[in-house]
């Protein structure tokens, strides 16, 4: 059995996004802008292990699991930023969602973020490939964080409704602690 983590979609366009962002970064950002090359690969990072921690952190702590899954959403906030400022500072176009291109790109992105890409052991089988003109690569990951910032928070509203709905982990706890304390009791 895999991972929790692995079959949520949030989970599967996080490790799309960290790879090909590493991946951009390699092949269109300058060498000597290692600043911005560090920040955009541990703004990915950081957005799909906050997912992992997150997720794993839900049967104990529901509000530790939208706490983290919170900080993804700003990491991937903070990598559109970048990919807006690449695209911006080149003079390059940013697309808007009704383009063909960001349409295909859509298209895309559930073909490879889908169950049936994911293998027995959890990889994707089929992995994304960055397009050689840098415009249209900003672009698809550009569009690749505005889902995936879309799924974060409709993620982290699904969890605080079930926070509200059955309480945290240790007010269940209390709750149950009252029962068993009130069952000894009446003995």
């Amino acid at each position: 059995m895999l991972p929790r983590h692995k079959y949520l979609l949030t989970y599967r366009y996080a490790e799309i996004i960290h790879d090909a962002t590493v991946e951009f970064c390699q092949r269109f950002v300058l060498k000597n802008q290692y600043r911005t090359i560090d920040q955009m690969v541990q703004a990915a990072r950081s957005g799909k292990q906050n997912i992992v921690e997150g997720v794993g952190q839900s049967h104990t702590s529901i509000s530790g699991e939208i706490k983290l899954l919170g900080v993804a959403n700003a990491s991937f906030e903070e990598l559109t930023s970048d990919y807006e400022d690449f695209l911006r500072q080149r003079n390059l176009q940013i697309k808007l969602k009704e383009d063909p291109v960001i349409q295909k790109f859509r298209q895309l992105g559930f073909r490879l973020s889908n169950l049936s890409n994911l293998s027995d052991l959890g990889h994707l089988k089929e992995r994304l490939v960055l397009p050689d003109n840098p415009e249209e690569a900003a672009n698809l990951l550009l569009t690749f964080c505005h889902m995936e910032t879309y799924l974060l928070s409709r993620q982290i509203r699904a969890a605080e409704e079930k926070f509200i709905k059955k309480g945290g982990y240790s007010e269940n706890l209390f709750r149950k602690r009252l029962i068993h304390l009130n069952s000894t009791v009446h003995k």
